[in-house]
C-alpha cells in the first residue's frame, strides 16, 4: 500500500512540476518583434556563473539585427538575417548558411525575455 501512495504521489509531482516549468510557445512573429538587449547568458540554468553580455538584438520586418557584439576590444554589428516562428520555436538563420538556431522560449513578459538554445544555452535579455 505504501508503495501505491508514493507512486500517486510522485505522479502528481511529476504532473505539476512539468506545468510549471512548461515552455512558452510563440503563436508569430510579432510576439518577439521589438529591441532586446542581452544582459547575460548562462551555460545552464544551475549555472552559477552568468556570463554579462553587451549586444543588442533587433527584431524588425521578420529579421534580426544583432548589434554591439564584443570583439577583440571592439565592436561590430551583424548583418540582418531572418527569422521566424516556426512549432513554437524562434528559428535564426545563420549568416552564410543554409542552418539555423532553435531557440525555446523559456519565460516572455512585456520588459523580459529568456531564451533556451539547441545546444542548452539561456539567453537572459530585457527589452529597450
Amino acid at each position: 500500500m505504501k508503495t501505491m501512495h508514493k507512486t500517486a504521489l510522485f505522479l502528481v509531482l511529476a504532473a505539476f512540476g512539468s506545468t510549471v516549468l512548461a515552455d512558452v510557445t510563440l503563436q508569430t512573429k510579432d510576439e518577439v518583434q521589438g529591441t532586446w538587449k542581452l544582459q547575460s547568458t548562462k551555460n545552464s540554468l544551475t549555472d552559477k556563473q552568468a556570463i554579462d553580455r553587451e549586444d543588442t538584438w533587433v527584431f524588425k520586418d521578420g529579421k534580426v539585427t544583432i548589434l554591439h557584439i564584443p570583439r577583440e576590444g571592439a565592436y561590430y554589428d551583424q548583418p540582418p538575417v531572418a527569422y521566424d516562428v516556426e512549432d513554437g520555436k524562434l528559428k535564426v538563420a545563420i549568416i552564410g548558411s543554409s542552418r539555423f538556431d532553435l531557440f525555446t522560449v523559456v519565460d516572455k513578459a512585456d520588459s523580459s525575455m529568456t531564451l533556451k538554445g539547441k545546444y542548452g544555452g539561456y539567453y537572459y535579455f530585457i527589452k529597450k
